[in-house]
């Protein structure tokens, strides 16, 4: 999702969350953090300094869990007051930051039993946002035409980019075949480490004959789970 944002220069507003961490380099996705439910606030707030000069630049990002813990009243807010800004709710089916926590959009309490499930669309409807978007963030191509759809947009437009989180047991992942960097097409040009994706390094280019070449990227096949983003951009077929 950072990925994707850093193309269309936007203010970011972040919050409390794994997605923190793309504060650092190389995604570098946030301007601010404060507190659970500032990045609705935030966003809202810059959009109305703006105005014009805000349309179509000002995002807030928040996750599941602490959108419903402190995230609502900040969205009614946009809406109430016609605010030109989107919202993105990392919609990964827990409270991963902190342990895996249960909340009200998982389906089950604290104690494990089943319970009502908050629906994330029709909640944000019934706030008053009509421009909604689901979509899946492993999806890059569907990613950035969402962004650049809905930041078009006038009044407050959410996207609900949903996918479980890659530790989160009870979603039953299944790994796909781990992917590999072929050397012999890989150009050197960078483009996967700017994923910020884990299994993801780079490693000094030594040809068969000992001479030295431009780095390759190269992927751990131990911790990728073939999720297949550095595929996506990776511009000449090298990774499979």
């Amino acid at each position: 999702m950072f990925y994707a944002l850093r193309k269309y220069k936007a203010y970011v507003h972040g919050d409390i969350g794994c997605y923190t961490l793309s504060y650092m380099k190389p995604l570098e996705g946030l301007h601010s953090c404060i507190c659970m439910g500032a990045s609705i606030g935030m966003a809202h707030g810059m959009s109305k300094a703006l105005k014009e000069k805000g349309k179509g630049k000002v995002v807030g990002v928040i996750g599941d869990s602490t959108f419903l813990h402190s995230g609502i009243t900040p969205l009614l807010d946009m809406a109430y007051n016609h605010s030109d800004a989107l919202i993105v709710i990392l919609d990964n089916s827990t409270t991963a930051m902190t342990g895996m926590q249960e909340h009200p959009g998982t389906g089950y309490t604290l104690k494990g039993e089943e319970t009502t499930k908050v629906n994330l669309k029709v909640l944000v409807s019934a706030l008053g946002i009509d421009n909604i978007k689901i979509i899946d963030p492993l999806d890059l191509q569907e990613t950035r035409s969402a962004i650049k759809e809905e930041l078009a947009k006038d009044g407050p437009s959410v996207i609900i980019a949903q996918r479980p989180c890659a530790l989160f047991k009870r979603a039953n992942i299944k790994s796909k075949p781990a992917l590999k960097v072929d050397p012999d097409k890989c150009e050197g040009c960078k483009m996967c480490l700017g994923l910020n994706c884990p299994p993801i390094s780079w490693k000094k280019g030594i040809t068969k004959e000992g001479s030295k070449r431009k780095g390759i990227s190269f992927i751990d096949g131990s911790i990728c789970n073939g999720c297949g983003l550095c595929q996506q951009v990776c511009k000449f077929g090298a990774i499979s």
